[in-house]
């Protein structure tokens, strides 16, 4: 057995009476974060088995709907950037650069 390395990082949720997130925490030792607050998370997790995604979405009741905005936007143009780096395909990549500034001008982001 070998001495693999290991790295956690770890999502808190805090909950009202009716299980809707009030607040939202990180932390992940090894890159110097802890109980970091958040008012959104958006996890994508790859089961290659049944070759499907899961997804974690949430959100605080308080998160501003502007804010949320904002966030889809950075989240869509960062999957850009990493759908790039993993596949090296450059011309979807500035495809879905396209649309992300489509979608900040229709709303109103830039």
């Amino acid at each position: 057995m070998s001495n693999q390395l290991t790295s956690e990082i770890k999502f808190t949720i805090g909950l009202d009476e009716n299980k809707v997130p009030e607040n939202l925490s990180w932390s992940a030792e090894d890159g110097g974060v802890s109980q970091q607050e958040a008012k959104a998370f958006m996890i994508s997790i790859w089961d290659s088995n049944q070759k499907e995604t899961f997804r974690i979405d949430l959100w605080t009741k308080d998160m501003p709907v502007d804010e949320m905005k904002i966030f889809f936007h950075q989240t869509l143009t960062a999957m850009a950037d990493t759908f790039q780096r993993a596949t090296d395909d450059e011309k979807m990549a500035d495809t879905m650069r396209d649309f992300c500034d489509y979608f900040a001008e229709k709303l109103e982001l830039k």
